[in-house]
């Protein structure tokens, strides 16, 4: 029998304890885990969870419907607001404490959440 990788990172961002789950529903489990007035960005997230490619946690971030996942948390590697609904997510942000200027996250470096560091 082939030996399996693990990767405990991923087991840890699961809050229900299962082992098997959709793609959308591990990136929704780390998105509902980033502190209000904190930023993390779609690389973060893909890394975490050993994506390919950041517009994976992207698309999985569209079938949002849920208004509870703080979708306005996740921001471009650039700290610039993208996606569905800009103006409502810097909204969001602001109403939370982040300053922004534009569509740019002011001190997105100092803001930064790391699901890497942080689950």
């Amino acid at each position: 029998m082939a030996n399996q990788k693990s990767n405990p990172r991923l087991i840890s961002v699961k809050p229900s304890g299962k082992k098997e789950e959709s793609l959308v529903g591990l990136v929704h489990d780390v998105v509902r885990q980033i502190p209000p007035g904190r930023v993390t960005t779609y690389g973060a997230i893909a890394a975490v969870l050993d994506l390919p490619n950041p517009r994976m946690v992207g698309r999985a971030m569209r079938t949002a419907t849920n208004i509870e996942l703080p979708a306005h948390r996740v921001i471009n590697s650039t700290g610039h607001v993208t996606g569905e609904h800009p103006l409502q997510r810097l909204q969001l942000l602001k109403k939370e404490g982040v300053k922004v200027k534009g569509e740019k996250v002011v001190d997105f470096r100092d803001l930064f959440w790391d699901p890497a560091k942080e689950l």
